[in-house]
């Protein structure tokens, strides 16, 4: 997602827009749960009046905060805010008591009032059904727990039963159990996915129909009439399974029957009615079609005129489906007409919890697009590798007679051989129900690594892949967590937002290309920017206890405060790439120089390593840890200063041994290991850095110099007798703790 620039505000609106979402989004289930029950929500949205809206978000979190374990029972949260809230409002808009002319006070008024009137005895209430628990030895259908007391507050009789001030002398406080109790029995399993049963046995029952002629293709098979009209005897097995699910509702939810209100009780009974009307429409229907067809010996317009009314009944039992596939897209809590309702309560009930739980458009289209190829593949495979081998073997069985057959057991099939072709059909009935399966197993692994590759998923496996990938994400936050420009958003041509979606594209996909970072070392206000970003993501890594305190200093970018030229990476990422350029440069001791910095720059971490050593090493010798106008102080500038021509007139190679630097390395170790030390000795300090000097001198420089040629360039004392004595005795000072 991009973010937009905020507007220029100086009056406070936009202060005014965030405490307005805010509020939205702290109050959200309130607001959907006064939606549920056709309660008018006590929230004024005045966008003038942000008093309001900080008493509205103080009111709820205070509510929130005092209500302890009522917190399990949100609902119960949103019946005590309402009533709270209206009585706020009562108070803001100054209203006056008709009956005594005094000003209103609420109902709930005085020291620890919603703690004692409100919160104590519900909790009381919960303590009581905690006793009937006997510490879980007691089944969990005789007593209440957090969500059958949450379940009150889903009806509208909460607000006559229980009123405000709370009224426990309501059925709130002697109400039975009133939840789902799950009943373990086989049935169950057809209950719960009953959708699923019914597709394959209906997709079962037209297959069948359709081999039973022997076509190569079964839409040939439909050219005849009369396979046309048998093909509709699936509505009969569609409303008989129906039937048969609402016969199982009642027979798996009967303790919420008799316990419930009459609401439930109803939609059980009319839902076995429908069904059973349903079934008995289309059996009647259906078999009045074949009686006319048989009696004519044809299909005439009188058997064609109940063939079309069969249809017209099998359009108005599939409508309520269609619009409840619908539904399925659109959430009933958007909805508040009672048409809507109606439907809803129809095909799911009343249930207020998961109401807004519901995956995006997209998504959904998505899912469905998988489950139709999923489920076309299984449905052809069954049909031309286990429906239709099955048919001819089938028919001569049930053509042929007993006495045929030389079987041992033929006293079974006395009569005819019906029972050997359940047999028969028995385990491929089985593998049809039981292979979807596999095809989803077949089918998951190749959706799942082609979303890995879209959404770049599960790249980050290892420390290199997170080093490669680092890179890349410096550059995405600046037009995924950055706002844009307004310049840049209203102006460019089209070439250009081309450019941009393109560059936009690469670095999402990430392609494994030599990748530079010049655009972040060009700006420092972008690099401080992502500096800013990544170290807050490491901050709150830390302070969820992800990562400990050493992990931090490896993983935060450090404040670029020592005039380096180039962006300051994590400690982890550039973890032994120094060592990698020293040794490149030891092999590479004779190599022009525009080769070596080729090879050292085709790592990014590497390059970013060899600058920033550099450009720390050289701050700190002249800024830092040297006093400045001393002799010493100039010797390292001149010598800094001759490193820098001979990298500008590209003969670093030539001037200097590469070997030597591996030695160099080593002595500065050594040195930054004593000034990180707490207790710092001047002394070693200076033994270091003489002995870091001696080695630059003696065996840096490719051209053998003596002491007379060192004054001269100026990489030596001019006085004889400071030779003799130690250098940077007396000129050596301590860095700023404050600085890394």
């Amino acid at each position: 997602m991009r973010l937009s620039m905020p507007p220029v505000d100086n009056n406070g609106t936009f202060q005014a827009i965030v405490l307005r979402e805010f509020r939205r989004k702290l109050l959200e289930n309130y607001t959907n749960w006064c939606s549920y029950l056709g309660k008018a929500s006590n929230v004024d949205s005045l966008e003038s009046d942000t008093r309001r809206e900080l008493l509205y978000v103080g009111l709820y979190l205070l509510i929130w905060v005092e209500s302890a374990n009522l917190r399990f029972i949100p609902e119960c949260t949103c019946y005590s805010f309402h009533h709270m809230d209206m009585e706020l409002n009562k108070i803001l808009e100054d209203y006056i008591y008709e009956e005594t002319g005094r000003p209103w006070i609420p109902a709930i008024s005085g020291e620890n009032a919603f703690l004692n009137r409100v919160v104590k005895p519900i909790s009381n209430t919960i303590k009581a059904e905690v006793t009937k628990n006997k510490y879980g030895t007691v089944p969990h259908d005789r007593w209440r727990n957090y969500d059958d007391f949450n379940e009150y507050f889903w009806s509208k009789s909460c607000f006559h039963t229980l009123n405000w001030p709370l009224g426990f002398n309501s059925r709130f406080t002697s109400e039975r159990k009133t939840g789902f109790v799950e009943r373990r029995t086989f049935w169950n399993v057809y209950r719960s996915l009953d959708r699923l049963w019914v597709m394959l046995f209906l997709f079962l029952h037209v297959m069948v129909i359709l081999a039973w002629e022997e076509k190569k293709y079964p839409c040939l098979a439909l050219d005849n009439k009369d396979i046309q009209v048998r093909v509709l005897s699936l509505f009969i097995t569609w409303s008989g399974m129906r039937l048969f699910h609402a016969l199982l509702e009642p027979a798996m939810e009967f303790s919420r029957v008799s316990r419930q209100t009459s609401r439930l009780v109803l939609r059980m009974v009319l839902r076995i009615l429908v069904a059973a009307a349903w079934t008995g429409a289309f059996v009647f229907c259906y078999t009045r079609i074949w009686v006319q067809r048989n009696h004519d010996k044809h299909w005439s317009n009188e058997a064609n005129l109940r063939v079309t009314f069969f249809l017209g009944i099998a359009f108005l039992y599939w409508l309520p489906e269609l619009v409840e596939l619908v539904l399925f897209f659109l959430p009933r809590i958007w909805l508040n007409l009672k048409v809507f309702d109606l439907l809803s309560w129809w095909f799911h009930g009343d249930c207020y919890i998961g109401q807004g739980l519901r995956e995006g458009l997209v998504d959904r289209i998505k899912y469905v697009l998988f489950w139709v190829v999923v489920l076309g593949t299984k449905f052809i495979f069954s049909y031309f590798f286990q429906i239709k081998p099955m048919i001819s073997t089938t028919r001569q069985l049930l053509d042929s007679t007993i006495a045929e057959h030389e079987w041992d057991w033929q006293a079974i099939f006395s009569v005819s051989d019906k029972f050997t072709v359940g047999l028969l059909w028995l385990p491929v009935v089985l593998v049809y129900l039981a292979d979807t399966q596999v095809w989803y197993s077949i089918y998951s692994p190749f959706v799942g690594a082609a979303m890995r590759l879209l959404q770049m998923l599960g790249e980050i496996g290892n420390i290199e892949q997170m080093r490669w990938r680092f890179q890349f994400f410096a550059t995405a936050t600046q037009f995924n967590l950055m706002p844009q420009e307004e310049i840049k958003i209203s102006g460019g041509s089209l070439r250009e937002k081309l450019c941009e979606a393109f560059h936009q594209v690469k670095v999402r996909c990430g392609p494994q290309l030599p990748f530079k970072m010049v655009e972040l070392e060009s700006n420092q206000v972008k690099a401080i920017k992502f500096a800013l970003i990544w170290n807050e993501i490491v901050t709150t890594f830390r302070e969820e206890d992800i990562i400990s305190d050493q992990e931090v200093e490896l993983l935060q970018l450090p404040p670029n405060s020592w005039e380096i030229r180039i962006i300051r990476w994590p400690c982890f990422l550039l973890g032994n790439e120094l060592i990698s350029a020293l040794d490149l440069a030891t092999d590479l001791y004779d190599a022009l120089d525009n080769w070596l910095w080729y090879k050292i720059c085709k790592n990014e971490y590497r390059r970013c390593a060899v600058i920033e050593t550099y450009d720390c090493v050289r701050y700190l010798m002249l800024h830092e840890l040297i006093k400045s106008n001393t002799e010493e102080h100039s010797i390292l500038e001149v010598l800094f200063q001759e490193i820098d021509h001979s990298i500008e007139i590209k003969k670093f190679t030539k001037t200097f041994r590469m070997i030597a630097l591996r030695q160099i390395h080593s002595k500065l170790i050594k040195l930054v290991e004593l000034l990180l030390e707490p207790n710092k000795n001047v002394n070693k300090i200076a033994t270091a850095m003489q002995s870091l000097y001696a080695v630059v001198v003696s065996y840096l420089f490719k051209a053998k110099m003596t002491m007379d040629q060192l004054r001269k360039d100026g990489l030596a004392p001019k006085s004889r007798t400071a030779m003799a004595g130690l250098l940077f005795k007396n000129v050596v000072e301590f860095p700023d703790p404050s600085e890394d």
